[in-house]
């Protein structure tokens, strides 16, 4: 039976931490700047962090289990009661 192969295109954008989130970068960056202020190319440099049905999908397609994290941190407070 064939070996399944990642989407290495997918691989190319996104990189999964430590704690299991997928982050990538924003798109609108890269070219036609000129039109754009200072402060939107700011927030660009920001990682942007996949959400938990995107994450699901970045599995299928890289035929890799991933844990969609929690991004608000809920799961700690709702533990110390």
């Amino acid at each position: 039976m064939p070996k399944n192969k990642p989407n290495k295109g997918l691989l190319k954008r996104i990189r999964i931490t430590k704690s299991g989130r997928v982050k990538s970068k924003p798109a609108f960056g890269r070219h036609l700047r000129s039109h754009k202020s200072s402060s939107l190319m700011r927030s660009y440099r920001k990682a942007n962090y996949a959400h938990a049905s995107d994450v699901s999908r970045a599995a299928r397609m890289l035929h890799r289990r991933i844990v969609a994290a929690d991004s608000s941190g809920s799961s700690s407070e709702s533990s110390e009661a």
